[in-house]
């Protein structure tokens, strides 16, 4: 009995062991699968938030270069502003010029007037001088009456009549020479009148054809400006350091001069020989009567430089400008035509003093004006 005992005992034991196996390889599979649920969803977050970072990096670019654009825009809507007022002033001077030429007519006016008060007293004069005549005429033919009827007076009668018909005559002449100067004053009148008018349609024309001549001339630069934007961005091509940016052309000053020198390296040379090379032609089409000018800003970032040769960066910036103007005189522009400037740190395009701001803060700036 207790062998068969022992036997059923092992036996129980061997039909256990192997649901156990099978249990703990299910458990095991069943972790594993998990694990690996979690290893690939770890790795799809990964991803995820990877991809959202390079994103934020994206927009963080974009609205840095927006910034940038609004701050060039600002500061072209400020040298328009500039250019407005300027010509505010000139269309000033003009009214001025108008307004002293209608002072001039209300001159000639008043002497018109006087004039005319003067005819009407003339006038006056000689109705009297008429009337005496007019009495001297039949006092003459009372006393030739009574020269008829009294013969012994005859000769004293003679006598006066003489110098009655003597101061007829020189009645006369006086009015004749009224007359004359009558017609005189007649056609000075006429002459002041049409003057006058003349004058006020002058005025009329003249500042009509200032704002015409004014429109005219801000048109036909910027069509210049823009051609000449236009070449310039067809010889230098799609460059991220050479901008052009409203008005003005930008070039970043690494392009152009080592770091704390005003010497133009190599490169810088090239680039300002096509840029003198494509104003050259341009220049050609520009009328004489169009006064323009290039400007050629130089700019610095707000790190200080103080050496015997820069004591500040308001010298570095105008070196800089007068290196670049040099260079352009070299190639054949003339001088008359080109304007140095050197603003130094004073007008940054990104003021917020990282290293990307810093860089795009040392320029160099051209634009086409008018004198």
């Amino acid at each position: 009995m207790a062998g068969l005992s022992r036997r059923r005992s092992s036996s129980s034991h061997s039909d256990i062991w192997p649901g156990f196996v099978d249990a703990l390889s299910t458990l095991l599979m069943v972790i594993i699968f998990l694990l690996t649920v979690f290893v690939l969803a770890q790795f799809f977050l990964t991803d995820l938030l990877a991809g959202r970072d390079q994103a934020l990096k994206r927009l963080e670019t974009q609205v840095s270069e927006l910034a940038d654009m609004l701050a060039l825009e600002r500061q072209a809507g400020a040298e328009l502003r500039a250019s407005i007022a300027q010509l505010s002033s000139q269309l000033q001077s003009s009214t001025a010029a108008r307004d002293k030429m209608s002072g001039e007519v209300s001159s000639l006016t008043s002497s018109l007037e006087a004039s005319r008060a003067e005819l009407n007293a003339l006038r006056e004069k000689s109705a009297a001088i008429e009337t005496e005549l007019a009495a001297a005429r039949k006092d003459l033919s009372a006393r030739e009456a009574r020269l008829a009827e009294s013969q012994s007076a005859l000769t004293e009668e003679q006598r006066v009549s003489a110098a009655r018909k003597s101061e007829v005559d020189r009645l006369s002449q006086a009015i004749a020479a009224l007359r004359t100067e009558l017609a005189r004053l007649n056609a000075a009148l006429d002459a002041s009148e049409n003057k006058s008018k003349e004058q006020k349609a002058e005025i009329v024309n003249l500042g009509q054809r200032l704002n015409a001549a004014l429109a005219s001339k801000v048109e036909e630069l910027a069509r210049y400006r823009s051609e000449f934007f236009g070449r310039l961005r067809e010889v230098l091509g799609n460059r991220s350091d050479i901008r052009i940016v409203g008005d003005r052309f930008v070039f970043q000053s690494e392009v152009l001069f080592s770091s704390g020198s005003a010497t133009l390296n190599d490169a810088g040379k090239a680039q300002i020989r096509r840029l003198a090379s494509t104003l050259l032609d341009l220049s050609k089409k520009i009328p004489p009567s169009i006064d323009w000018v290039l400007r050629v800003d130089g700019h610095t970032d707000v790190r200080p430089i103080k050496t015997r040769e820069f004591p500040s960066n308001w010298e570095l910036s105008t070196a800089r400008a007068l290196a670049v103007v040099r260079q352009m005189v070299a190639e054949g522009l003339p001088p008359q035509r080109l304007a140095p400037t050197g603003f130094g740190p004073y007008q940054p395009l990104d003021p917020s003093g990282s290293e990307d701001a810093l860089a795009k803060n040392r320029r160099i700036e051209f634009k086409l004006t008018e004198r």
